[in-house]
Order: structure tokens, then sequence, then C-alpha cells
């Protein structure tokens, strides 16, 4: 229970009673040793908010801002009222509300007049002991703080395995527990496996068949730069990144209106990868990518304005009332989300006290926060607030907009020419000592009202057609730079000491940036989080990478490294491949081509008993993990399949226009998914999520989630054999087959394993197959179908083709 106490200290309490005690020691310590001790206790690591609740004069002095139970007065007891989840910013534990018996239980006890036996010093750790930790970086023990190691590549005994260095580390650590690895898996599941993986689609039989027929060693090497240098493979893993960037059309929250000009961003993460932009440059261009110095080129200017949506396409309340609470918590959700998707930390922990678990105090994280608070995120924050927009306009638009200046101009100056004329004609009219009144245009003739106001409707129509100049969601800087100052308990009505902008201390073993009063600190931060010697950065994205890959990061939780993450389960590989990453320049394609050309990922899935008794959670990659295919690789492969998919990149299927509203939950519903283009440029509307991605698993756009779920219910099932996609898929799927005229029907059926399975049938399947063709057709006419023959063919056909997408071996990768 992670408190920050306030209160005012009680009247001394009553001398315990033996019931007092029996009390306490049956009902009260067992709470406070199960749900407090571990962050409040002299034996703590890291004693949170200044309170010791191992004594009684622990809870008597208190935490940070004073005692923390009043005996006597439950009512008044900052213990209660933080069990009791009644503050909105003070909930402990943190981990989940306790008990009502047990809340009940502490309300008794303080009612009681908190009788304690319990004796110790219990006073408040000096400030000293407690910023220790944070003070001194070289005692943070987490490993993922440690400076990366480059680690020797270990030797194994079956030496005949390995392909590359990647290897050995995999199979010394298989030897080390008595595993051997799978067989290799063979070519087909092999280029299936691989073209899921770096585009999202299925294999054609023309791919598989030129992969089969390549037998020279480098065939598969040749596969692999082929679908790297395919525009899907950008699509594919920049859907990945839109995950972690928590990518989204609207806003959520509340008003959920239109983010026009997301997709801005979505697409320079598809060029990124395409591109093999380096991974430091993607990181500080979309951290600050405004600051950079400006591009010649104007392509390459405005996506370093774009890459910087990454800190604006978060989800925000924007008919919050409380501005200073809207910009905090816009500046909270940044600091969550880059702490998350570039370091693998739950920063935004730290806003309403020190972290539990993890070595970043409250002074760590409003130190960054003064960093964005010093950043310009929204132009306005009245309702409905309105984020900034950068303008993006190509030299076509420049010359436009100019050509249209200018016809305003002269506009204006007709009308003002008009005007003079009109009025030194009145002057002259009127005679010596005539003066003008306010407004002459009531004295002017009704032939030069009528010439003034054919002109003005021509100056309103010319500014009503003015071109409107493309703009990008983004970030800038703001109008003032900010050291803020902590707020108690997370609140801006309650402010501490004011804290410069820095880094973690935690995190200072290398070379820490200096920020300066003239700009917001954002580019020094993204260099420095993008520095070769960063402990996280590197680790973080290299496991990201394994875990696209595998299924399964080397760090079981991608998003967290921190004390509650997942301890590495090849911890020397990590650091190797990093170490890897960052000599080939943070080229994530190069990494793509090291994990892919290892023995590693090109075993089978085959299940072997001995080593499913030994590592049943395949932890140690004896071999590879089956993955269920995503959401989107579903949608899009039964497109493909069906002969519809548009592989169009790029652009906007948005029907709602910029800040328009999307979606209100109520009669409002402006979301539309009929498209048959990738699923990658589907709407993402928060809070309205298109129900195939609901239904498998897509991720939550309002968070950083860089790990996707893969369920199995029910309604998975139900989709597969009712829904429209399906059908439709199955139906041009059956069409396309039959209209091959050349070919016999099992020739057909070969043809329609290979393109769902990448494989032939089995004599046996194609039997079957066969025999449910008329089966099918002899079923409709017994049930008085008034079908013709081909109909009926059709239909028999088109069932079969479901039946075949429904199977598990489409919707899964081995």
């Amino acid at each position: 229970m992670a408190l920050v106490p306030i209160g005012v200290a009680g009247a001394d309490e009553p001398q315990a009673s033996q019931e007092g005690i029996a009390f306490f020691e049956t009902h009260v310590r067992p709470v406070l040793v199960e749900h407090c001790y571990a962050c409040h206790s002299e034996e703590a690591p890291r004693i949170r908010g200044g309170l010791v609740l191992d004594s009684k004069l622990g809870w008597e002095v208190g935490g940070d801002l004073g005692p923390s139970v009043v005996p006597g007065d439950p009512e008044n007891s900052l213990l209660i009222e933080a069990v009791r989840y009644e503050d909105v910013l003070l909930k402990m534990p943190p981990e989940g509300k306790l008990s009502d018996q047990e809340i009940a239980r502490l309300v008794e006890w303080v009612e009681m007049g908190a009788p304690d036996p319990r004796v110790g010093d219990g006073a408040r750790p000096s400030e000293a002991s407690k910023a220790k930790a944070w003070e001194d970086p070289e005692e943070v023990d987490l490993w993922s703080f440690q400076p990366m190691s480059d680690p020797e590549v270990p030797g194994v005994s079956d030496a005949s395995w390995p392909k590359s260095d990647l290897d050995r580390f995999i199979l010394s650590e298989l030897e080390a527990r008595g595993l051997s690895p799978a067989p290799p898996a063979d070519r087909r599941t092999l280029i299936r496996r691989a073209t899921f993986d770096l585009t999202g689609l299925p294999p054609t039989p023309e791919e598989v068949a030129a992969f089969l027929a390549d037998e020279s060693p480098e065939a598969f090497e040749r596969v692999v730069e082929r679908l790297l240098a395919s525009p899907a493979y950008g699509e594919r893993w920049g859907r990945h990144w839109l995950d972690v960037a928590r990518y989204a059309d609207s806003n959520g929250s509340d008003e959920n209106v239109a983010h026009g000009n997301a997709w801005r961003y979505r697409d320079y993460v598809v060029e990124a990868f395409n591109e093999d932009r380096p991974y430091d440059r993607f990181v500080v261009e979309q951290l600050a990518g405004d600051l950079l110095p400006k591009s010649d080129d104007p392509e390459e200017a405005h996506r370093q304005v774009i890459a910087t949506g990454f800190l604006s396409l978060g989800p925000k309340v924007l008919a919050e009332p409380d501005q200073q609470k809207m910009e905090m918590d816009i500046i909270d959700e940044q600091l969550d989300t880059l702490g998350r998707t570039f370091l693998g930390l739950t920063i935004g922990c730290a806003r309403c006290h020190d972290h539990k678990f993890d070595p970043i105090s409250t002074a760590d994280y409003y130190a960054l926060a003064g960093i964005f608070k010093s950043t310009r995120t929204m132009d306005s924050f009245k309702t409905v607030a309105q984020w900034h927009e950068h303008e993006i306009p190509t030299p076509e638009d420049l010359v436009r907009k100019a050509e249209h200046d200018q016809k305003v101009a002269e506009a204006e100056k007709a009308i003002r020419e008009a005007t003079e004329t009109a009025n030194a004609r009145l002057i002259a009219e009127g005679g010596e000592g005539f003066e003008l009144p306010e407004k002459p245009e009531s004295l002017y003739p009704d032939e030069t009202k009528e010439e003034l106001k054919g002109l003005q409707e021509a100056l309103k129509a010319i500014k009503e057609a003015a071109p409107e100049l493309p703009t990008a969601m983004g970030v800038t800087e703001g109008e003032a730079v900010t050291d803020l100052a902590i707020h108690i308990r997370g609140s801006h009505l309650t402010l501490g000491e004011v804290v410069p902008r820095r880094v973690p201390t935690a995190l200072t073993r290398f070379e820490t940036p200096e920020f300066n009063e003239s700009s917001s600190g954002r580019l020094e931060l993204a260099r420095w989080i993008a520095d070769e010697e960063h402990p996280l950065t590197a680790r973080v994205m290299v496991n990201r990478i394994w875990r696209w890959h595998f299924g399964n990061g080397i760090v079981a939780s991608t998003d967290n490294f921190g004390v509650l993450g997942d301890e590495p389960t090849h911890g020397p590989l990590l650091d190797w491949l990093a170490h890897r990453f960052v000599e080939d320049g943070w080229s994530i394609k190069a990494m793509h081509r090291r994990i892919m050309g290892s023995q590693t990922y090109q075993m089978s899935s085959d299940p072997n008993p001995m080593a499913t008794a030994i590592d049943p959670e395949n932890r140690f990659l004896w071999r590879m993990p089956i993955r269920r295919l995503e959401a989107e690789a579903i949608r899009d492969a039964l497109l493909a399949l069906g002969g519809r998919l548009d592989r169009e990149v790029g652009g906007s299927l948005l029907t709602v226009e910029n800040r328009g509203y999307f979606f209100n939950h109520t009669s409002k519903d402006l979301t539309n998914y009929d498209s048959n283009r990738r699923s990658l440029y589907l709407p993402i509307v928060r809070n309205h999520l298109y129900d195939v991605f609901q239904l498998f698993d897509a991720s939550d756009a309002s968070v950083a989630v860089g790990d996707r779920q893969s369920t199995t219910v029910a309604p998975q099932a139900l989709f597969l054999m009712n829904s429209d996609l399906v059908l439709q898929a199955a139906s041009d799927l059956a069409t396309d087959l039959l209209g091959q005229t050349d070919r016999s029907d099992a020739e057909r059926i070969t043809l329609l394993y290979e393109r769902a399975y990448a494989r032939p049938p089995s004599d046996e399947e194609t039997a079957r197959a066969l025999a449910a063709i008329d089966r099918l057709a002899e079923a409709w006419e017994s049930d008085g179908s008034t079908m013709n023959e081909d109909a009926l063919r059709r239909e028999s056909w088109t069932a079969l083709c479901q039946v075949i997408l429904a199977a598990n071996e489409f919707m899964y990768i081995r």
C-alpha cells in the first residue's frame, strides 16, 4: 500500500486491552503483512511514501505528510480512506481493493483505538535513506538497468546443428536441460511461415513452386529478401508497431471525434519499415522530429513532423472542464506510452507516488513530465479541446495558396478602390467643411451600393474556395519552458518541490543530457533514449522483433522490463542480439535476416513427448511455436484467397471529416468497414472497434500493447461458419476454381489446398473432398432444392471451400 499519508494527529489512544491485542493479531496484522509490508516495512527494498506499517510508531508518525491513522476516528484516517478507494487518486493496495470484510476489520480496529502491541522504532526514514536507491544508479540491481554485455558465443556439444551464433545460444540452453531441437521444417511449411511473418499474407502456389524448384543453399535467403522488398512488409510490420504506438482514428474517451489526419502517421510508419529507417532515427523522429534540422527535401521535412503524431495519438477527454487536469492527463498518457514503447518501463505508475516496484521515483516522473509540459500538444483546452496539427503543404499546394492569396488581395483592392472613389465623390459633392460619417455607405448612390455588394460577394466566394492545406497531427514546442513541481498524490491542486527536467536517476550510468532553458528537452531526451549505450532501448526493440517472429519474447512481458516483468529466458542471447542490432546500424531488416536465417527459426513445430515433459511451455524453444494468425492477417488472407484484396498502399478510408463526430454510443454511428483494402487501412475507432478485430484479439488502441493475446472462444467458430466475409471468400474461391475449365475436380482440390495451406492434399483428403461435393449436391436435391445442376455444383464447391478456410490449418502458422 504505497500511501502518501495526509491527515492530522489524533488524540492519544486508549491503552490496548488483551481483547484489542487479540483482534489486532487475528484480523489486522495478517492484512498488513499480506498487502502492505512489501512496500511499507523496514525490510522493504524501497519504503514507499516514507510510511512503515510494521510497527506502531510507524503509523503514528506516518509518511511524508503525517499520520496515517487517527485512533478512534476511521473517517479521518487516511489508511481507511485509501483502502475504501474513496479518493480517485489514492487507492491502496494498487493491485486491487481489499475485500469488504478486510476493510470492515480495519475500520473496527481504528474505532477500537487502533490497539497495536508491536514495538520497534518505526519512525519515518530519513530523506537520505529514502533517496539512496534513486541517487546511486550503481546500487540498482535490476538486470535490465545494467549496461549491455557482449557475451561470448557459448560452446555446444552438437556442433553440426547450429547455422549461426544465434543457434549456439539456443542450443546451449537446450543441452543444459537435456533437450534436443526439433528437426527442420519442410520447405512448404517454411515458406508459408516466412510469408505470413513478413507480409501477413499467404504465399501463392507460384511462389511456393519457385522456392521448391530452387535447390541452391541460398534459396530461403532469396525468399526472405523478396519478402523484405515487398510493400506488404511495411504494412505487416507497421501494424505491429501501431499496436505499441496505440494508433487510432478517433480520440475515444468522451467525444470520440475523428483523428482525420492520423493516417499520415500510420503511412509514415509503413514507409519507415519498408525503407528500413534505422531504429535510432525512428525513435528520435517520433519524439522530436519537429526539432531536427529541417530537411531541404519537402517530403522528408514533412515526415519529420508527421512522425511526432506518436505523441499526439493517445486517447483524450476533450470535454474535461478542468483544463489543468486535462493537460496533466495528456502528459501522463504520453509518458506512460513512451516508457512502455521504447524502454519497457511503467513510468506512469510514479505519477502519484514512488513506483511501487521499479527504481522510478515521483521526482523522476515530474522531471520527465516537465519536458512534455514544455511541449505543445493541444492548441486549445476549451471544450471541445483541439489537438495541434502541422501544416504540410507540397510545393503545388503552396503555388495554389499563393494564387488564391493573390485573388483575395486583388478582390480586397477592388473593394478598397471602389470605396475610396465613392468617398472622394461624397467629399467633392459635400463642399467645404463636409466630413465623412463613420459609416458613409448609407450615402452612396444605389449603383455604387450594388457595385460594392457584388465585389464583397465575390470576395466571400473567393475566400470560401480557399485551398485547404494538408495537415498532420503532431506536437511542437510550447510557449514556455517549464520545470514542474511534484504533484502530491498526482493532483495539480497540491504541489510540492519543483523538479528540474532530467532523466530518471537510476538510468544515469552512461552520459545523460543537459536540458537548457531555451527548449523543451524533447530532442535531448529522444537522443538519450536512442543512444547505443542505453541499457533498455536496443534490448526492448530486439525483444519485440523476436516476439513478433516466435509468438513470445525472450522477455515474455514485452512492455515491462521492470521488477514485475518476466526474467529473460535467454539473457545472454538478448544482449548479443542487441549488440548486433546496434552494430548493424539499428537495421530491423538485418535483424530479420539474422533471426530467419537461423536453424532456430527454421525448426519444425513437431511435438516431442520427452521435451514436452521437461519444458511444456516451450520456453527454451526446442521447437517452433505454433501461432494463430492475428485478426488483420485472417481478414487479409480471406480477401486474398477470394481474389478481392485491394493492394493499394496508403491513404485514408475515413468518411468523417477531421474532428468530426464518429460515434456516440446511441444514434450516431459513422463507422464504415466496407472495403477490400488491407486491414491496416480500416479505421480504428476507439470504443467501437470493428467486430472482426474484437473477435480475434486485436489490441486495445488506448494503451501500448506489444503482446497480443490469442484466445479460443466459441464465437470465433461461429464467425467462420456464418460471417459474410468468410462466405464471400469461399464463394469467390469456388467461382475461380470452377472457372478453370482445363482442370479436373481432383486438380481443383489440389489447387485449393495449395492456396489455403501451401501444400497439396493427401490422396485421402482428395477422395474425401470429392465425396463431400457429391454428398452435398445430393443433400440439396433431397431437400427439394430448385437449383439447376450448375448452381448445385457451385454451392457444393463453396461449402467445401468454407470448410477448408474454417480449419485450424488455415488459421494457424506452424
